[in-house]
């Protein structure tokens, strides 16, 4: 047992974050996502399970390890809803504000098409998928530096 970190931050997740360097992506989906497929082709190449926690919790408890990006323009991406780009559910907002507290500041969001998001996350370093319902609970996320 350690100190000072989340008790649902699970020793896989640490490992996989404590791996990444800056720039590489994380992915933080709800269940809905294909991470077991999609998993397979990122850096890790296995899907990191957080079974019995929904994205806010999950995301709170990262953004108090993970640092984003802060040399892009938007080093948080998400997926669009299909059909609508510019609709909003209820978990955009949701992040959004777990970002901006995280992280002091507010941090530039980019919405992708669903399928452009599926291939940026191939690119991911590790996929991360927690109990989260959804819908559009989709997430990739650049680490910056400390």
């Amino acid at each position: 047992m350690l100190k000072g970190i989340d008790p649902i931050l699970n020793a896989e997740l640490v490992h996989a974050l404590m791996l990444m360097g800056h720039g590489d992506q994380l992915v933080l989906c709800d269940i809905n996502h294909p991470a077991q497929t999609i998993a397979r082709h990122t850096t890790y190449g296995r899907l990191i399970d957080v079974s019995g926690c929904g994205l806010e919790r999950l995301a709170t408890a990262v953004f108090k390890l993970f640092p984003l990006d802060t040399f892009i323009d938007a080093p948080v991406k998400r997926m669009q809803v299909v059909g609508d780009a510019d609709a909003q559910v209820p978990i955009f907002s949701v992040i959004q504000n777990v970002v901006d507290i995280a992280e002091s500041r507010p941090v530039a969001m980019e919405a992708l098409e669903r399928f452009e998001f599926y291939e940026e996350a191939k690119k991911s370093f590790a996929i991360v998928r927690t109990s989260d319902p959804g819908p559009y609970g989709c997430f990739i996320f650049s680490k910056g530096i400390i």
